[in-house]
């Protein structure tokens, strides 16, 4: 048995049969672990030690009355065995910082999942940038001019914030290109910040695939997000509907082309996100949809998580 803290957004906040961090608490339950939980803000360092405010966490697979907080407890983080850290998108500031005072929970013991450099490292669109053979043609810029010839040149491009979830300001600008300079304005704050601009894939038509890694290892199944009619977003979030799958020969190549790096990163789970043979985000702060895969195929890829991250805890104490 070991201690388990999940530091994610509001519990009370969250849609049970569909989250993510809600499912890996039911396994980690089920496990016969001690859950904590923990909000971005319980996180804090005296004299150089991380420690939380935490609350015992018990959890009920149902829709409602699903959690039950215990009363607050102050703990040093290094004594917790498991920190999952949970917390969605944006990727600001606070999130950077919640990252170290995890790297020194890491420092006194903890195993913190995903590992919290890498959380900086690897950013969910721009990680995509070390592989650049597997994406589609992908521009990173503040730059009008560089977007409108890369427009130029592709004429049908998708244009996204590098801190967005859910596919949030998600914008296609086709060879018309309509509204391009507001969008421009809009995503760079004319010129003040990064966006990300990338060709157009009509595979999406088909589905935007979100294919789950395990230390490393891809699920066996995907769950292809499809767009509504008229729509070029394929997330849940923004209405698309699910699909599972089978992973793609194509899927598996993508897969273990990248899931060594992962793997070596401390990144115990991954969302790949795959339109057609290209990989289009990489995400390591929250990724979700293993509720949705389970519940069609019948599986367990919570039970795989807690594996993985329960024998490098076995190996780190021998």
């Amino acid at each position: 048995m070991a201690r388990v803290g999940f530091i994610m957004d509001p519990i009370a906040q969250i849609t049970p049969h569909k989250d993510t961090s809600f499912r890996l608490a039911l396994e980690a339950q089920a496990r016969g672990h001690d859950l904590l939980y923990f909000e971005l803000s319980d996180l804090y360092i005296e004299d150089g030690t991380p420690v939380g405010s935490a609350r015992s966490l018990t959890v009920t697979d149902q829709s409602e009355d699903y959690y039950r907080l215990g009363e607050r407890q102050q703990i040093k983080l290094g004594d917790v065995d498991i920190l999952i850290m949970r917390k969605d998108p944006p990727f600001d500031m606070e999130f950077v910082y919640a990252t170290h005072i995890l790297d020194l929970a890491q420092r006194d013991g903890a195993l913190v999942a995903n590992r919290p450099q890498s959380l900086r490292d690897c950013g969910e669109k721009l990680y995509t940038a070390w592989f650049p053979e597997l994406i589609p043609a992908t521009l990173v810029t503040r730059s009008e001019q560089q977007i409108r010839e890369f427009h130029k040149k592709h004429q049908d491009i998708i244009l996204k914030p590098l801190d967005g979830m859910g596919g949030a300001s998600i914008f296609r600008v086709s060879e018309d290109g309509n509204n391009l300079g507001v969008i421009i304005e809009t995503l760079t704050q004319h010129g003040q910040q990064y966006c990300m601009v990338q060709e157009y894939l009509p595979a999406i038509k088909e589905g935007d695939k979100r294919i789950l890694l395990i230390n490393g290892e891809a699920a066996p199944y995907a769950l292809a997000r499809i767009p509504t009619a008229g729509e070029t977003r394929g997330n849940l979030a923004a209405g698309g509907s699910g699909r599972p799958q089978p992973l793609s020969e194509s899927d598996w190549a993508l897969a273990r082309a990248v899931g060594p790096a992962f793997k070596a990163k401390g990144l115990y789970l991954v969302g790949l996100d795959v339109i057609g043979d290209r990989i289009t985000e990489i995400n390591v702060t929250s990724p979700t949809c293993m509720r949705e895969i389970e519940n069609h195929y019948n599986m367990n890829i919570a039970a795989d998580f807690f594996a993985a991250v329960e024998a490098d805890v076995a190996s780190k104490n021998e």
